[in-house]
């Protein structure tokens, strides 16, 4: 049998693994009792009590006697204490924000969506999220001091280091704008923001397809953009902005593009090119919402535009997948709302352009999660912030972290 891979922050051979890393091998399934513990680490069963007594004390830990009887005296297995400790993921969208309360387990423990235009500026939106967070921990019975850290999801490009968008197309007013600083100020904790569909990406790898080492989501709505998970971690390059796929140039198309180049893929094959397409005197689509709704209603252009749509993206995912080699393609965002001539239209680009070597086991599919996927993400995300070994060795020293 083939040995389980450590994992992120423990590795063989560490001389005297910390209790973040400790936790870290209980909570990527690796260890579930102190003896466990001691195999995996190499640990004396002194060291290893210490450990997981100080994970107990400061609520890290839960210990309970195994029900199942062997005969001899009851083993006790370790867990991952989920209550009393939660993390808010947060999704801006373009007309909407969606906010999720969620325990440390991974446990959605409550959601609210209002409307929003993005447009409105970011003291304006992002005091509404404040709102609503205080609203889901009162209506999860949570006090403020269970809140750990916040994650936040935006439609675009962001420097992940420092937090802060980085000229967003369809974001006046939020370029640079400290994006962790506000909600750290009305939080007290720490706030990671990320572009939106790297959050979708971690999302749909965590609750949907956890054993996928290799995976690309495409977010199809407004814009279009792309998660990268590679080696089961989320990928973001050197900056933060690795998979920026709506601004590569297809064909010899030159229809302008927001960005101010000429021919880039949302520009052609993007929600709001699509509406604009559609649109007539005598009626007016304005997002891709409404091209969801008349692809619904059966409307023919509608859908050869979609599917058309699809064939665009599948040319570029054609290159990425020779390149890259996922194990699986991921489409979500409001299009992906009608995945069947999107689909086919990818499907077809992709088993014609990729190699067949690349596209032997390939899985593509609409994402399960629907237009909950970025906000769950985003409270993954400070879920692993939160859990991180260094985090919480921080935390059990009882520094500000």
């Amino acid at each position: 049998m083939s040995a389980m891979p450590q994992p992120q922050g423990v590795n063989a051979g560490t001389l005297s693994p910390s209790p973040g890393q400790v936790l870290a091998l209980i909570t990527g399934g690796v260890a579930e009792t102190r003896a466990d513990i001691a195999r995996a680490t190499g640990l004396s069963r002194s060291t290893v009590a210490h450990r997981v007594e100080a994970l107990i004390s400061h609520g890290y830990l839960d210990e309970h006697e195994d029900g199942r009887s062997t005969g001899g005296r009851p083993s006790r297995r370790l867990r991952l204490r989920t209550r009393d400790r939660v993390t808010v993921g947060v999704d801006l969208g373009t007309t909407h924000y969606r906010v999720s309360l969620m325990d440390l387990g991974g446990g959605e423990l409550a959601a609210r969506e209002h409307p929003m235009r993005i447009a409105d500026g970011p003291d304006v939106v992002l005091e509404h999220v404040a709102r609503s967070t205080h609203e889901l921990l009162d209506e999860a019975g949570q006090p403020l001091t269970a809140l750990r850290a916040i994650g936040v999801g935006v439609p675009g490009p962001v420097e992940f280091s420092t937090g802060t968008p980085v000229d967003p197309p369809i974001m006046p007013g939020w370029h640079r704008y400290p994006i962790p600083r506000f909600l750290g100020e009305r939080f007290g904790v720490t706030t990671l923001v990320d572009n939106d569909v790297n959050a979708m990406a971690l999302a749909e790898r965590r609750r949907v397809l956890p054993h996928v080492g290799h995976l690309l989501f495409v977010k199809t709505g407004t814009g279009i953009g792309c998660g990268i998970i590679a080696n089961g971690q989320l990928f973001r390059g050197a900056q933060g902005s690795a998979g920026d796929i709506g601004h590569t140039r297809v064909g010899t198309d030159d229809t302008p593009c927001r960005c101010g180049n000429t021919g880039c893929l949302e520009a052609i094959a993007g929600g709001a090119a699509l509406a604009r397409r559609l649109s007539s005197p005598d009626a007016s689509i304005t997002s891709a919402r409404e091209v969801v709704e008349l692809v619904r209603s059966g409307d023919r252009e509608a859908v050869r535009l979609v599917r058309d749509a699809g064939r665009t993206v599948g040319e570029v995912l054609s290159a990425l997948i020779n390149f890259f080699n996922p194990d699986a393609i991921v489409l979500g965002g409001t299009l992906a709302a009608v995945h069947h001539p999107l689909l086919a239209g990818v499907r077809e680009a992709v088993y014609r352009r990729s190699h067949p070597l690349a596209t032997r086991h390939l899985l593509i599919r609409p994402s399960l999660l629907g237009e909950n996927a970025a906000a769950l993400g985003a409270a993954f995300l400070a879920i692993s912030h939160v859990l991180s070994p260094e985090q919480v060795d921080l935390a059990l020293a009882g520094a500000d972290s």
